[in-house]
């Protein structure tokens, strides 16, 4: 499966133009022939992964005029050229690995520079992620926690120790002055006490008494 492609910038009217052969640096595109560019059509920049093509097509039927492959940038493959900010030198390439280099324009300038920064900032997001990736590797292998198919976990809670001693509870505040408040009452002991009534004195036998006839009294031992 390949990679996906992102389609980064999207430029509708792009021109392209012969070349004379010169050294790497010193193009000027004044040397082209600006009135009569060779092509004409739109220009697709495409990231395919970490790489990056820059794509011209027909604006109508879309279909592929020519590639440029760009591996860096600044770099090789696109330079601009010494006397205007609209124009660059590009390296075409073909699945064969046959290069030419050409010309290319752009509209506006606006069109131009927004073709720069998408260059500048593809090559630093690759570089960033590089550097990312190194120090991910250097910090070592990362702690999986995920949870695995039909794993689980159990948690106890409120769970007390059976050999730990109880906690003793907090004595009761005495109330000022020393006094205890005491429980009220359950419901209906006022009733039971006003009912009830205090047991009759139990009744002891009479101490025995003298008998009649006898002048002897029992004073002292009744008991």
């Amino acid at each position: 499966m390949g990679d996906y492609e992102n389609v980064l910038l999207v430029k509708p009217k792009v021109f392209v133009y012969r070349i004379p052969t010169v050294g790497t640096g010193s193009s000027k595109a004044a040397d082209w022939n600006l009135d009569s560019p060779a092509w004409t059509g739109r220009m697709r920049l495409v990231a395919i992964g970490n790489k990056l093509e820059m794509r011209l097509e027909d604006g109508e039927t879309c279909d592929l005029y020519a590639k440029c492959p760009i591996d860096a940038h600044p770099g090789t493959a696109v330079e601009a050229v010494a006397d205007s900010s609209r124009y660059f030198v590009i390296r075409l390439q073909n699945d064969n690995g046959q290069q030419a280099f050409v010309g290319c324009g752009f509209q506006e300038r606006g069109d131009a520079f927004d073709f720069n920064v998408t260059l500048q900032d593809h090559f630093r997001y690759i570089e960033k992620s590089a550097e990312l990736e190194k120090q991910d590797l250097s910090a070592g292998p990362s702690l999986d926690l995920a949870f695995k198919e039909g794993q689980t976990i159990s948690i106890s809670i409120g769970k007390r120790d059976k050999n730990s001693a109880p906690r003793p509870r907090p004595a009761a505040a005495a109330a000022p002055g020393g006094f205890v408040p005491l429980l009220p009452p359950p419901p209906g002991a006022g009733s039971v006490i006003r009912n009830s009534r205090p047991a009759a004195a139990p009744s002891f036998p009479s101490a025995p008494t003298a008998a009649s006839g006898n002048n002897t009294t029992t004073s002292g031992n009744l008991l």
